[in-house]
């Protein structure tokens, strides 16, 4: 091989890894939490070429945990009997790393423990459909503490179990018991100690919290089952709190910051709202109906939100206004994940995979398939150049380059 032809191979390859980019989805909405992956260069024909199956398995627990991919595993909670089991799955070929095990919920209740497995610095954190939190070591499987938030915190269950995942932010595990001055607490991601809890006394909700600066201090966004709240991000204090009330306390869909704002929606005909956090407390900038998102998290994408909204549409919506730039029919309860300039919206009635321009110009639909079938109300997620989804009794994996 001569000089010159080495040269071109090393350009060449330079070139590819410029032009496709992959990265893991550790926790609940992404590597930075906002539904949005990283990955570059996936095909985008799939009319011509329909994503390719690399694997499926089989799952037991009938309902909607969700997957996280790190370190070439895939993680979900699983059921089996009266116990909860956490599975590490390898992305490579399917197979079963480990298990680890703990007694949960013996009934099914829209299917059991429903929340995503939280990844970082080697370590799995998991939230069970009764309060229990776990931290796992990643590689072995092995538990390395536990808390229950009913039994240590006052946590008042909510009526279809605890479904948010754990928040990571450094040392600190976000969790949400909701009991008398614990709405929120930080616990130590090392050792599982309390840290701090406050955040004032609301019942839980069902979202995962988010982390962001609001006037110029980090904090905790909280979604509780009455309400949306600000927590100072160091001391557990409360900063701000706007009354939000929907039927059966069901504020499920992650709250989105932008700047000094924060949107937040919600099913049951409740529906969607902008609040300007000001320093003598928050107001409402818009409210309305043109989003009213069960229980999938909206995307801010590109200046414009893009959801699922009740009764089945997938929707641009204009953050300024609060009005639709354009709706689609056929996305029954269906979550979305943005990558590549594309969303991957399911159709949660009869699960349809379907990839759309990620534009405010209209619905521009570029191909769809059904890999599963049947009700998939779970987020599609995209990790290392491959798209993962689930029903309620499978999970399969794809290739999305």
């Amino acid at each position: 091989m001569t000089k010159t032809t080495r040269l071109m191979l090393v350009l060449a390859a330079l070139l590819i890894s410029l032009a496709a980019f992959a990265a893991d989805w550790p926790q609940m909405l992404g590597p930075d939490a906002n539904g949005i992956a990283p990955d570059t260069g996936i095909n985008k024909d799939w009319n011509a070429k329909p994503p390719q199956q690399l694997w499926s398995v089989q799952l037991h627990d009938d309902g909607y945990a969700g997957p996280a991919v790190a370190d070439g595993k895939v993680f979900i909670i699983d059921h089996d009997g009266a116990e909860d089991v956490v599975r590490a799955i390898s992305l490579a070929d399917g197979s079963d790393v480990w298990q680890f095990r703990y007694a949960d919920l013996s009934k099914a209740n829209y299917g059991f423990s429903r929340s995503t497995p939280s990844y970082a610095n080697g370590m799995l954190y998991t939230v069970s459909f009764l309060g229990k939190v776990h931290c796992i070591n990643a590689e072995t499987g092995q538990m390395v503490w536990m808390r229950d938030m009913r039994a240590e915190f006052g946590g008042t269950l909510p009526k279809w179990g605890y479904a948010m995942s754990a928040l990571v932010d450094g040392d600190k595990v976000i969790v949400c018991p909701g009991g008398s001055g614990t709405a929120v607490v930080a616990l130590n991601a090392a050792d599982g100690q309390t840290l701090w809890q406050g955040g004032g006394n609301d019942i839980p909700g069902y979202a995962t919290p988010v982390k962001g600066t609001i006037l110029e201090r980090e904090q905790y966004v909280v979604f509780t089952g009455k309400s949306v709240i600000g927590v100072d991000a160091t001391s557990g204090e409360g900063l701000w709190r706007y009354p939000w009330e929907t039927k059966y306390d069901v504020n499920a869909a992650a709250p989105i910051i932008s700047g000094d704002a924060v949107f937040v929606t919600s099913g049951y005909g409740h529906g969607c709202a902008v609040i300007q956090i000001n320093a003598d407390g928050p107001a409402i900038v818009w409210e309305n109906r043109e989003v009213m998102a069960h229980f999938s998290s909206p995307i801010y994408y590109k200046s414009v939100f893009f959801a699922n909204t009740d009764p089945g549409f997938l929707v641009c919506l204009n953050p300024g206004t609060g009005q639709a730039i354009w709706k689609q029919q056929g996305f029954e309860k269906g979550a979305l994940v943005v990558v590549d300039d594309t969303i991957i919206a399911m159709d949660g009635r009869g699960g349809d995979v379907v990839m759309v321009n990620a534009t405010a110009a209209g619905y521009q639909e570029l191909g769809r398939f059904n890999p599963l079938g049947g009700q998939s109300w779970t987020a599609p997620i995209v990790a290392d150049g491959k798209l993962i989804v689930r029903n309620k009794v499978a999970m399969v994996c794809l290739n999305l380059m």
